[in-house]
């Protein structure tokens, strides 16, 4: 995979887009989330990860005292229609309604539509292209955190 970083200018300064990667609730299975890790660090993205087992509570406490501009879930055990929605309205109450909320998984198609209209985006499952996810981040960071319009 080729290296292409994600840096822009704003306001006089390079900004990098700075993520949390997440795997709330009750499940292990890390080498997905660290794998994302590594390909949104390697995008030039700052990269915080959560580590194992972090309540929805947790992730949101992290995002916001971290300042970033978005969060990615990943949950393989079947628990994100409970925990993806928990950290988008404890994230709302703590006062990070801004930051945004991608998820990942295993997820049913059913469970997708009804996320995005919670607006938790991306969904993606295993297979997915690591630059199609890079691309839904970035694009959605300019778009709806920085409210920079995409240049054609």
């Amino acid at each position: 995979m080729g290296r292409a970083t994600v840096v822009v200018k704003n306001k006089s300064r390079n900004r990098k887009i700075r993520i949390l990667v997440a795997k709330p609730g009750l499940d292990g299975h890390d080498r997905g989330a660290l794998v994302l890790c590594r390909a949104f660090r390697d995008a030039g993205m700052e990269v915080i990860y959560a580590g194992l087992l972090p309540t929805p509570e947790q992730v949101a406490r992290m995002a916001i005292d971290e300042d970033v501009d978005v969060v990615a879930l990943s949950l393989l055990n079947g628990a994100h229609m409970t925990a993806f929605p928990r950290v988008k309205k404890m994230l709302e109450e703590y006062g990070g309604k801004d930051i945004l909320v991608v998820g990942g998984g295993i997820i049913p198609d059913d469970d997708r539509v009804k996320l995005e209209k919670l607006g938790i985006t991306g969904n993606y499952g295993p297979g997915t292209p690591l630059k199609t996810i890079i691309k839904h981040i970035t694009d959605r960071v300019m778009r709806e955190r920085w409210k920079i319009k995409k240049q054609t």
